[in-house]
């Protein structure tokens, strides 16, 4: 396969009349200056990961907007959730995941982090094969060619405290023992693609003993690991009192965390674990449209530049998929902190520019993922913009990446492939269709139930 761009972000800037040749899913050469040749686009970008993601989700988004009595937060919506996901069957699982992989693609993501927790039937217990709800993860990913970095979760327990699963949290819970099966058949349905890879999640430092949160790492010693962590003020204060110290600075003192980490959230950091989280290597995981709905804070982006951290951006909740909002709300949010403008930018690039490097790259880390940028021997994971829109128009450079995350819309994204996979085209996902009509009859089944 051959492809030609007019401009083309590579590794050390921008280029034109950019030729890339990919074979078996990789780029095997890329050549600016070159005369047009194969399937011709006016801008390519290297198309991010979406680092951190629950599909099941989905179905709920503007489910659970309306007020509860007191004072609305991450732990209401949660409990909302928890009574939501006792009605999903593995049928719905992967109907709803395909739906929101589909939009995901379409969005500009080539790839997801699926942070799956949702192993079990409801009340608990397991199904005849332990795995059978990332089996569906791993099918919905077939289905609709978007790359995959499965990621089963281990969750033991209620809190800090050790206290037993309740409710919802049954369809979480597993032993180490259970975990380890899990994980066996896990690694059996992801070998259905070439590209997809398999890690392992620690839920939270509340939901996972200490025991296991040191053992986890060498679950599966090459793949990535990711956790949430310091999401919310209540889970600071549980961990400080429980063990001394806060989440960031216990996981910093007690975990190997090396680049095969994903922080997930990290909105309640001092600026001294701030510098030293950036210091281990691993990724800060953000998911900005999903922090502002949850109302869990803000992340503190100078600081984690200026130690030169990794980040990437997710879509967790699913409420809304869009990339370039996951990045326009994590630069505004910081210019509402700090009232000033251009915050996440350098001297050498822009901020769309840097916000976009960012997450291609940090979200290519986070998934253990060969991507990240258009090079030899990385997996072709390419997005397209429509520079015949009329807010693209005359841009050239960074000024392409400014104008499309804080001016652009959805819309802009024509083509996308996915390890050389042609997902997108002409701005549709080419299995749009037959997916939206299956996630339609599984979203009035279960509004009828509820």
């Amino acid at each position: 396969m051959i492809l030609f761009a007019k401009t083309a972000l590579l590794p050390d800037g921008w280029a034109k009349d950019v030729r890339i040749r990919i074979k078996d899913g990789r780029i095997v050469e890329v050549t600016h200056g070159a005369m047009p040749e194969g399937d011709s686009h006016g801008c390519l970008l290297p198309a991010p990961v979406n680092l951190h993601s629950h599909t099941f989700q989905r179905a709920m988004a503007g489910m659970t907007e309306g007020r509860t009595a007191g004072q609305d937060s991450f732990w209401t919506w949660r409990a909302l959730m928890y009574r939501f996901l006792d009605r999903l069957t593995p049928d719905d699982v992967q109907s709803i995941a395909a739906q929101a992989m589909v939009e995901m693609a379409e969005a500009g993501f080539a790839a997801v982090c699926e942070f799956h927790y949702l192993h079990h039937p409801t009340g608990g217990g397991t199904y005849a094969d332990p795995a059978e709800m990332s089996a569906r993860i791993v099918a919905a990913a077939v289905e609709t060619g978007l790359g995959l970095t499965h990621l089963p979760v281990i969750y033991e327990q209620g809190g800090v405290d050790g206290r037993a699963l309740a409710g919802g949290q049954l369809r979480f819970g597993s032993s180490p023992e259970t975990y380890a099966r899990l994980l066996a058949g896990a690694e059996k349905a992801v070998a259905q693609m070439p590209d997809a890879i398999l890690g392992v999640a620690p839920h939270s430092l509340r939901a996972v003993s200490r025991t296991t949160l040191a053992q986890v790492a060498g679950m599966l010693p090459q793949g990535p690991v990711h956790i949430h962590i310091a999401e919310q003020l209540a889970e600071v204060a549980e961990v400080q009192a429980a063990w001394g110290a806060r989440p960031v600075e216990w996981a910093v003192a007690n975990l190997p965390l090396d680049q095969r980490w994903c922080m997930i959230h990290a909105t309640q950091m001092t600026a001294g674990e701030t510098a030293a989280l950036a210091q281990t290597g691993a990724v800060a995981g953000l998911c900005p449209i999903t922090e502002a709905n949850l109302g869990d804070g803000i992340f503190d982006g100078p600081g984690w530049l200026a130690a030169q951290g990794a980040f990437g951006v997710g879509t967790d909740s699913n409420v809304r998929i869009s990339l370039l909002e996951e990045l326009r709300l994590l630069e505004y949010a910081q210019r509402l902190q700090h009232k000033a403008r251009a915050v996440m930018a350098d001297d050498g690039r822009s901020t769309g520019r840097l916000l976009w490097d960012g997450a291609a790259r940090g979200g290519a880390q986070a998934a253990g993922r060969a991507s990240g940028a258009i090079a030899v021997g990385t997996w072709a994971d390419l997005v397209a913009l429509d520079m015949g829109d009329l807010r693209l128009e005359g841009f050239a450079g960074d000024a392409i990446l400014d104008a499309a995350v804080f001016a652009g819309h959805d819309g802009l994204v024509t083509d996308l492939w996915s390890a050389g996979r042609p997902i997108v085209q002409s701005g549709r996902h080419i299995a749009r269709e037959a997916v939206a009509s299956r996630f339609r009859a599984t979203m009035q089944h279960l509004r009828a139930a509820l």
